[in-house]
């Protein structure tokens, strides 16, 4: 295949995509070469960045996908289209804690938080937020839980290692437990 075949068909792939498409992924469909894959999505990301176009490949969750530049927020939110749904202080407050102290149980999470979380640790499921990771090895055998991809991709971070370091009376906070 040749190099500019390849680079449509990988841009296809990306835009096509319904999640971020990693580069594994691309080679299982598409049979090239990752260093071919690499070359051709850093093409592409740095076409986007000095063109004028309104779009960008971004690599979040494990993988790229498609998104509008940031510039661009203020108006795209008047856009009449489904707006991903907003997550309460509560809520985020639970999703801070786990983000940072993965994998834990409810009431080591409960501990911090001072209220309990039964509702908010269901929402936080079935938004594909976290999910049970385990087990630990205690009495009871409570539930560990850990943030998803879909964390990830809703925060626009590649990975854990993105997230902003714990300062001030957070970080008293967390590292108390």
């Amino acid at each position: 295949m040749e190099y500019k075949e390849a680079k449509a068909l990988i841009e296809a792939l990306i835009f096509a995509s319904p999640n971020p498409i990693s580069k594994n992924r691309i080679e299982k469909i598409t049979g090239l070469d990752p260093k071919t894959i690499e070359s051709v999505i850093k093409s592409m990301q740095e076409r986007y960045m000095q063109s004028d176009s309104g779009i960008q490949i971004v690599f979040v969750a494990g993988g790229y996908e498609m998104t509008t530049k940031p510039k661009f927020v203020n108006y795209l939110s008047k856009l009449n289209v489904g707006v991903r749904q907003t997550i309460s202080r509560p809520a985020l407050e639970t999703l801070a804690i786990i983000a940072y102290k993965q994998p834990i149980t409810k009431p080591e999470l409960e501990n911090i938080r001072g209220v309990r979380a039964d509702s908010v640790l269901n929402t936080l499921i079935e938004r594909h937020l976290i999910r049970v990771s385990g087990r630990k090895r205690a009495p009871g055998r409570p539930a560990l839980y850990s943030t998803t991809s879909e964390f990830l991709r809703w925060f626009g971070l590649s990975s854990l290692d993105e997230l902003p370091p714990l300062t001030g009376d957070s970080a008293s906070l967390f590292l108390e437990y």
